[in-house]
């Protein structure tokens, strides 16, 4: 993406709509259980924070953040756990107060940085474009939990464009990530835009296995929010099929999903 400016302002579109469902909320409402484990309506924007955070260092100190890494080489399990927490801990207004003011100063470092710039991160190096298409992921998958916790429906917007790229783009580090080897060949990805009711293609026409269906089921996969029993996403091809069991678009080791809806437990 030779311009990051229109994927920036998707990330404040994302952030403002999640902003604007918490921002009246009552402090006990904050203390909400998530589908998340352990994780309430604090701890979500408390990670989203926190991960704004990261990525500010990671773009205006490079030394700082590498310590950063450090800490989270030291703890590798628990280090995104402990950040939510630390945040969760904080009063409301204050946390919400925190949020707002660290996403406009990543907003700013983002609109600044000059073409072609590299930052750091916990896996490879991200460009401008594809720091701000993983925060906008992130906010709206972390948006979707708390918009379930609340009982509130979203309208979908063709921002998940952004989120649909990286789950694509995730494929092979979804095999890999579980220590299987990524099909040799490329999908079919076929998804219908939710706002537009655009056709999203990727890879070739020939392809011989293909993913079809709905973006905002596709996106809600790939993010681990919902099960793929629950959604209208659908697999032509035994590898196709695999992936859509295994689908990450975050970094990381594998989630463990959600449980399909009305299963036990």
């Amino acid at each position: 993406m030779s311009d990051p400016s229109p994927v920036i302002d998707d990330l404040c579109r994302e952030s403002e709509q999640l902003d604007a469902l918490v921002r009246e909320l009552r402090p006990e409402r904050w203390a909400l259980a998530t589908p998340a484990p352990r994780w309430t309506v604090a701890h979500q924007i408390a990670h989203l924070a926190w991960t704004d955070r990261s990525a500010l260092l990671a773009a205006t100190d490079p030394a700082a953040f590498a310590r950063e890494v450090g800490k989270a080489m030291a703890s590798p399990h628990g280090f995104v756990d402990e950040g939510a927490d630390r945040g969760a801990a904080l009063p409301p207004h204050q946390l919400l107060a925190e949020w707002r003011a660290g996403r406009r100063a990543l907003e700013k470092a983002l609109r600044a940085a000059p073409a072609g710039t590299r930052f750091p991160w916990y896996g490879p190096p991200m460009s401008v474009a594809s720091m701000a298409t993983g925060r906008l992921m992130e906010t709206w998958a972390h948006g979707q939990d708390i918009a379930d916790t609340l009982r509130v429906t979203r309208p979908p917007t063709d921002r998940l464009r952004h989120v649909v790229r990286i789950g694509v783009r995730a494929r092979d580090f979804a095999f890999g990530t579980r220590g299987l080897t990524p099909p040799a060949e490329e999908f079919r990805v076929e998804l219908t835009a939710p706002s537009s009711g655009e056709s999203w293609t990727y890879g070739p026409e020939d392809a011989a296995q293909r993913v079809t269906g709905p973006a905002l089921d596709f996106c809600l996969l790939v993010t681990q929010r919902a099960h793929r029993a629950d959604l209208a996403v659908r697999a032509e091809g035994p590898d196709a099929d695999r992936w859509l069991d295994i689908a990450q678009a975050f970094a990381g080791p594998p989630g463990t999903g959600r449980a399909p809806k009305g299963a036990a437990g």
